[in-house]
């Protein structure tokens, strides 16, 4: 399939060919959900944790005695039911990351990328660089795009005045093509190619 080029400016800059392979696949959203749900186990940092009754400190000795009271027979003050006392079946810190095979996660950005390309959100451009780095000057030309809500994925280097301008811009993201993943292309509107992506995203999955 092909896709027209633009550049920054808005001016067509010619046509690129893509293999369907990559970006002409039917998406199927349970691939994706289940790429999605790994890659936000994984960015979990795992290190929720409260204090059970072992690790409170609290006297072991009986509170009263354990009959004429006329109330329940308790033993502990670090049991749970006590103000102070430790929390029954709480969080402990843990790993919450889980085994994906490496072929399915290809095969995930493969229907993202998919994704994109069917609904018309795809963007290439065919070269994501700026002789200055001016924020308000990268902006307008976003604004003329039509760019509000994206991810712009350039070559295995972006550029320096390019990178610098776009930082400041809300909702819009920059990254090299080595970052690019699916959970970032599915929470942006729109996805931003550079050509020196697409020839890389093409040469991966070769």
């Amino acid at each position: 399939m092909d896709i027209e080029v633009t550049t920054l400016a808005g001016k067509k800059s010619g046509k690129v060919s893509v293999s369907d392979a990559v970006f002409g696949l039917e998406p199927r959203e349970d691939i994706l959900a289940r790429m999605v749900r790994y890659q936000r186990a994984k960015a979990r940092q795992g290190t929720h944790q409260t204090k059970g009754r072992s690790d409170v400190d609290k006297t072991g000795a009986r509170m009263y005695r354990q009959k004429g009271t006329g109330g329940a027979r308790h033993h502990s003050q670090a049991a749970p039911q006590f103000r102070g006392g430790g929390k029954a079946h709480g969080p402990q810190s843990r790993d919450h990351s889980h085994d994906l095979p490496k072929k399915f996660r290809a095969l995930a950005l493969k229907h993202a990328l998919s994704t994109k390309a069917k609904d018309g959100t795809l963007v290439v451009i065919d070269d994501l660089a700026t002789k200055d780095p001016k924020t308000a000057a990268l902006r307008g030309q976003f604004e003329k795009l039509g760019l509000a809500n994206a991810l712009l994925i350039g070559g295995a280097e972006l550029d320096t005045n390019f990178k610098l301008a776009a930082r400041n811009i809300p909702h819009i993201d920059v990254l090299p093509v080595q970052g690019i993943n699916v959970y970032d292309i599915l929470r942006c509107n729109t996805l931003v190619l550079s050509k020196a992506a697409v020839d890389a995203l093409e040469e991966r999955f070769k």
